[in-house]
């Protein structure tokens, strides 16, 4: 996956890309697993799951270590830290205030069941007089 003249960054992002190494990495989130327990749930060859690991291995995001027979795949979390480096550097991304969003949105839809309790939008409308004076027509035209 990493060519000549490759960044780490580059392999990161390739591994990332993805979403069976993905999912796989999600799996590692709970704990150390053997790659016969990570291939279980996926619908290929365990030579196929091999080739994800090592692939997510060489970037830096997981480690595989044997344990007697069986080989273990364990989470590197530190392996993205160049990644979320480079991301978070062009400081648009910055973590959402989801308690300021919430008292956003009590707000406005606090607005919206006062306007639809009063009737007060229907006079902000400039349609609603033509709607209404077109039913009124239409009413008159059909008797």
């Amino acid at each position: 996956m990493s060519g000549p003249g490759s960044s780490p960054l580059d392999a990161v992002f390739a591994a990332l890309s993805d979403p069976t190494r993905r999912a796989i990495l999600t799996m590692l989130l709970e704990d150390d697993m053997a790659v016969t327990d990570v291939a279980e749930p996926f619908r290929m060859s365990l030579a196929a799951i091999s080739k994800h690991l090592q692939i997510l291995a060489e970037a830096g995001l997981i480690s595989q270590e044997k344990r007697g027979r069986v080989k273990w795949c364990k989470l590197e979390p530190q392996g993205m830290t160049g990644a979320i480096t480079w991301i978070e550097s062009f400081g648009q991304l910055d973590p959402m205030d989801f308690d300021a969003f919430e008292r956003f949105l009590e707000v406005e839809l606090s607005e919206t069941e006062v306007t639809a309790l009063t009737g007060d939008d229907a006079t902000d409308d400039p349609n609603a007089e033509e709607t209404e004076t077109t039913g009124t027509e239409e009413a008159t035209a059909k008797a």
